[in-house]
């Protein structure tokens, strides 16, 4: 069980620092990028939830990037 967190934790801040690239923002720095990395982990999870896709590791990948995505734009909006 903590080492899923742990793996999810990793994998999240990997994510977000992919997506801050995708959306240009990588200036905002690696730790920024890393946390919103986690939570746009959370929401691509929710996101897959809702609509009934994910299950296996690349989908749940893709789901993250896209959530991380979706949450460094909603912040950048709000800025």
């Amino acid at each position: 069980m903590l080492l899923k967190l742990i793996v999810e934790i990793i994998v999240g801040a990997i994510v977000g620092s992919l997506a801050g690239k995708i959306m240009g923002k990588e200036k905002q720095g690696f730790t920024v990028n890393a946390v919103l990395g986690i939570i746009g982990g959370f929401v691509g999870g929710l996101i897959g939830n809702l609509l009934h896709i994910g299950g296996g590791w690349l989908s749940g990948l893709i789901l993250a990037i896209v959530g991380s995505c979706l949450v460094i734009f909603i912040i950048g909006k709000m800025k």
